[in-house]
């Protein structure tokens, strides 16, 4: 009787013992399971940034840093930023929209990026002592602010863990550009193939036609302006600008002309002799009253500012 009841006890604790072993064996794998499906209970990630550095970065950043061009894209996802460039931030029509942010310099102020104690910082500036110093403090990617909005935008939202917002602000803003461009060929404001450019000034006399960049990225649409046979080479070639004397203006005038007005003084007075100079009076569009003039730091291509102008473009052409 008593070896008849041993053997029980023994085979139920070898019941219980195989039990825990198959259990023990597959937590590790629902674990597994669990942080692919939920990749944001990681506390970290590999990333892979600009220029090919490996960064183990957070999931989701509660401290960001972010010194570069087009600050005003991370306004729509709604980033946790702490700390920012105000060389990119005073001036531009999202400057009243940025809340709580410190400035950290430009060039990076090293010890006030250490005082804010970040948790991920984002530059433009693909200087490797400059990202070697930054990652001593905190996880540092090197990013390209100067990429095609599409494509910089969804990468920046993947960076600080907002990719839904990313992808919902895009559809949005995608479905406002082309009904604005409808609105204005249903209207008769603009017909079907006319040419515009767009031309500023920069210290030191230099003259500039826009290409890939800032206000020409909203006007060269497929159911918008198109470049012109002189400006397409440029955009091909993927350049934001490029330089050409005064003499050239006629070749690379469009139908309609968009003047970016300047900041600096030497700047302002370029604008003001080219416009008063025969070849300028000259172009077809100047006779045609079809010039317009918008300020400079009103037309960067962050976001935010391509959001303002697709508002803003209507106003113009209707004058």
């Amino acid at each position: 009787m008593r070896k008849q009841k041993r053997m029980i006890v023994f085979c139920i604790l070898l019941i219980v013992a195989i039990l825990s072993a198959c259990n023990s064996q597959d937590q590790p794998k629902e674990a597994e399971a669990k942080e692919k499906d939920n990749p944001s209970e990681t506390e970290y990630r590999t990333y892979t940034d600009y220029l090919g550095h490996k960064i183990e970065i957070p999931n989701s950043p509660k401290k960001v840093i972010y010194q570069g061009e087009n600050y005003g894209d991370l306004l729509p996802l709604n980033a946790d930023i702490i700390g920012g460039s105000y060389s990119w931030i005073t001036g531009l029509i999202f400057e009243d929209q940025v809340k709580n942010v410190e400035d950290v310099g430009f060039p990076i102020n090293f010890e006030k990026v250490l005082e804010l104690k970040p948790d991920l910082i984002i530059i433009a500036d693909t200087d490797e002592k400059v990202f070697e110093q930054l990652s001593k403090i905190a996880p540092t990617v090197v990013f390209d602010t100067f990429a095609p909005l599409d494509n910089r935008f969804m990468e920046l939202g993947d960076i600080v863990n907002k990719k839904q917002e990313a992808t919902e602000w895009l559809k949005e803003y995608k479905q406002k550009e082309e009904a604005m461009w409808k609105q204005l060929l249903d209207q008769g404001i603009l017909e079907s193939g006319e040419t515009a450019s767009v031309f500023t000034y920069y210290p030191g006399d230099r003259l500039f036609v826009m290409a890939s960049t800032g206000l020409s990225q909203v006007l060269y649409h497929p159911s918008g302006f198109k470049p012109g046979d002189k400006i397409q080479p440029i955009l091909d070639q993927g350049k934001g600008f490029e330089q050409i004397s005064l003499e050239l203006l006629p070749e690379f005038a469009g139908d309609r002309i968009f003047i970016l007005t300047p900041e600096t003084d030497e700047a302002i007075q370029s604008t003001k002799d080219m416009l008063n100079s025969p070849v300028w009076k000259g172009l077809p569009a100047v006779k045609n009253g079809k010039v317009y003039s918008l300020d400079i730091l009103k037309t960067s291509s962050d976001a935010s500012t391509r959001e303002w102008l697709i508002e803003e473009i209507p106003s113009l052409l209707n004058k």
